[in-house]
């Protein structure tokens, strides 16, 4: 971690050419994610499985357009993690807030809530007996109360966005899995979320169907999507994160920018498992 220039306000946080290290908060970001605003912010996030506990005081911003990538070892939280982020999994203590909702209220309108949050999962869970495009029209009707032309049109201009727009007669059952999983997206997409969850998108997936569904996810990256994304695809963490956290024993060791995360490392077990992985 580079310190703090000599001669200036020791209070003030530590500076370099490109980041801010912010000692409160254990973590440094680039400038332009600073400035945006909070989307979802996370504090003393707590979960246990009965008497096994699996996340311990996760406290975590998410920022407008910023794409953050959890990386860690397996069991390590980070799938529960996002899970808890859209209510899947309630926590035991904790806050949660999307904007200005705190998603953990004791009478929260978690249906609404989910409305705001788009997840896509390991496996594609798509309708086999729909089309591609009523596997993604199908929210938007029934959820959204979109009139069905309406519906259809914003389907095809996501199954377009990833690639898709001649399949939207197919049934899923004849699309590869990487496919499948550019319908999953869409799908998500669709319903206009202020935040993407991806939990292990990739991990299902043939190791040739990978690249496609990454460069979907570099596009929206890039597009100024806000993304929270498990993943073990330590390249793309590098490449399109804005900020990698690392979890182990369901805890953030450690947060920062790509190129401290994988070039600077400061805790044991996250030099540990980059030199496993990478």
């Amino acid at each position: 971690m580079t310190p703090a220039t000599s001669g200036g306000d020791p209070s003030a946080p530590a500076t370099t050419a490109h980041t801010t290290i912010d000692p409160a908060a254990g973590d440094i970001v680039t400038p332009a994610t600073r400035a945006a605003p909070v989307v979802l912010r996370v504090t003393r996030l707590s979960k246990s499985y009965g008497d096994t506990p699996v996340l311990h005081d996760i406290n975590l911003d998410v920022r407008r357009a910023e794409t953050l990538c959890l990386i860690g070892p397996s069991g390590s939280g980070k799938s529960t993690l996002l899970k808890c982020l859209n209510l899947l999994e309630k926590p035991q203590a904790g806050e949660i807030r999307l904007g200005e909702t705190c998603l953990t209220a004791p009478h929260a309108d978690v249906d609404a809530a989910r409305a705001r949050i788009g997840m896509v999962f390991q496996h594609f869970n798509l309708f086999p007996h729909m089309s591609v495009e009523r596997n993604v029209t199908v929210a938007l009707t029934s959820v959204k109360g979109m009139d069905r032309e309406q519906a259809r049109a914003l389907a095809r201009r996501h199954l377009d966005e990833v690639g898709l727009a001649a399949f939207a007669g197919q049934r899923p059952g004849r699309l590869s899995g990487g496919q499948q999983q550019r319908v999953a997206i869409a799908r998500a997409l669709a319903m206009e979320p202020e935040l993407m969850l991806f939990d292990e998108a990739t991990s299902a997936l043939d190791p040739e169907l990978v690249k496609d569904v990454l460069a979907v996810m570099r596009d929206l990256a890039s597009g100024g999507m806000t993304m929270a994304v498990v993943t073990h695809e330590m390249g793309f963490a590098r490449e399109a994160a804005d900020r990698v956290a690392f979890m182990c024993d369901g805890r953030i060791a450690e947060i920062g920018t790509p190129d401290r995360i994988f070039e600077r490392a400061d805790h044991p077990r996250l030099r540990q498992f980059l030199s496993q992985v990478l």
